[in-house]
This record gives structure tokens, sequence and C-alpha cells, in this order.
């Protein structure tokens, strides 16, 4: 059946002209002294080296150690 244009109600509708809904990152959100840049800085200061070399390489593409600590 080609030409045949099938109804459009399973799907969402589209529009190119609306911008992007969020910012390009979350940096634009957090204002200078938010708590979670805090967060951030303390994370990177930690020596998580123990924590690195006791994964053994197996099973999916793991998260960094660092993503355990600024998600909690």
């Amino acid at each position: 059946m080609a030409g045949v244009l099938l109804p459009m109600r399973r799907f969402h509708p589209m529009d190119r002209d609306t911008d992007l809904l969020l910012p390009l990152s979350v940096q634009d959100w957090l204002s200078k002294g938010h708590l979670a840049r805090y967060v951030v800085e303390v994370v990177e200061g930690l020596d998580l080296g123990v924590l690195v070399q006791a994964y053994d390489g197996t099973g999916s593409t793991p998260y960094h150690p660092a993503m355990l600590f600024w998600r909690c």
C-alpha cells in the first residue's frame, strides 16, 4: 500500500519550532554557591583508587566510583 498515509494518533505530535526545554548543561541550573557544587568538590578530592582497582572488569561498562557518592 505505497502512498497510503496512516493515522498518526499513536505518536506524539512533532513541533520542530520549540526550543530546547532543558539547558545544555546542569551547571546552568546551579547558582555559584549551590550545595551540589560543594558535594562535587568534596567527592573529587576523595582518594577512590582502592575502589577503582577493586573493579575486576567483568560485566557491562561500569560507572566511575565517584558517581556512587554524588548520587546519594
